[in-house]
């Protein structure tokens, strides 16, 4: 009996699972699902997929429900409470999913599915544990989306260390063992493969030159504004992976720096005060100074006070990023 239950779990596990975070893509959302199972068709290994519907406000939810029925289909729809953002909503894709592997595209009809199985043995024949799609025919506009992209990449690559063509594309294979070690806030997606660098060496992060199409339904949810933010997301992605553990280190270092130089300000008027005799009292560096060292005293205790909170705040419970209203599976109306 012992044998037969192993031989049920060995046969009921999911090799793949497909992540697709979907918002107001009511005229995608039934061509998508349709491209991904012909895309899968000839896959061989068992999969699922799941759509994470992140508080869609038109007939998203109601027209990726239909695909229910088909019995054919292992599909998974959880359903955000709100709109939480890509991030959030590809967070809990993730949490959900099943699968040894797990990958993730946009809603929006402009990853091709039919990448995913090529992919999938491209991760493993190359030993990877983060397979990143390349669009390297990306057919978007080239001011509003192809330029900045250009820029944001090169930018996050000298930064962070993780030399990529395109970290925005949402196309990407995953090791499940990996990935969940990995916990996505705000609007972090696009550094993703920064973050799962802080998990593994960047050598086993890898890309591939991917199928990208022109969007076909609805709007795009992205537009120049995004490049301010991309700065001052990888500001922030910098801090955390260099000082995530130790952020005292971050500020105790520019405090003591001018603290010293405060130091030699300070140590200077005093020499030129009591030894030669010269007037202080209105000079411009001794307010420099003065104020270097309340800069250094108030850098420091800040360090210490951010090493405080960095320690309470690994020590306590992780709160995901999202809250699920509801999942709807292929086997049963809803949990």
């Amino acid at each position: 009996m012992q044998a037969n239950r192993t031989e049920t779990v060995v046969a009921d596990a999911i090799e793949l699972s497909v992540v697709v975070p979907i918002y107001n893509e009511e005229e995608s959302v039934g061509p998508l699902i349709a491209r991904i199972r012909d895309a899968m068709a000839d896959f061989g290994r068992s999969w699922e997929l799941i759509l994470v519907d992140d508080g869609s406000t038109d007939a998203t939810l109601v027209n990726a429900r239909k695909e229910l029925a088909d019995s054919s289909l292992r599909l998974r729809i959880v359903e955000l409470q709100r709109n939480f953002g890509q991030t959030a909503a590809m967070q809990a894709g993730i949490d959900t999913a099943a699968g040894r592997l797990i990958a993730t595209l946009d809603g929006d009809l402009q990853n091709d599915p039919r990448d995913i199985p090529a992919m999938v043995a491209a991760i493993e024949a190359r030993e990877l544990d983060l397979l990143v799609g390349w669009r390297k025919n990306r057919q978007d506009g080239l001011f509003l989306r192809k330029i900045p992209s250009w820029c944001a990449n090169y930018l996050i690559g000298k930064i962070t260390g993780v030399k990529l063509h395109d970290y925005g594309c949402s196309l990407k294979i995953y090791r499940a063992s990996i990935i969940k070690q990995v916990k996505l806030m705000g609007e972090m997606h696009r550094f993703i493969p920064a973050w799962v660098a802080g998990v593994v060496p960047s050598s086993r992060i890898g890309e591939m030159p991917v199928t990208h199409h022109a969007r076909q339904h609805g709007t795009s949810k992205y537009g120049i504004s995004r490049t301010f933010r991309v700065i001052l997301d990888l500001l922030s992605v910098l801090f955390f992976m260099r000082y995530k553990a130790r952020p005292g280190h971050f500020f105790g270092s520019i405090g003591l720096a001018a603290g010293a130089l405060s130091a030699l300000i300070l140590l200077y008027l005093f020499i030129d005060k009591f030894v030669l005799g010269n007037d202080i009292g209105g000079r411009p560096m001794l307010i420099v100074g003065v104020m270097l060292f309340l800069s250094s005293v108030q850098l420091i205790t800040t360090g210490i006070l951010a090493e405080m909170m960095a320690r309470i705040y690994s020590g306590e419970n992780d709160t995901p990023p999202y809250i699920v209203r509801k999942v709807f599976g292929s086997d049963d109306s809803s949990t």
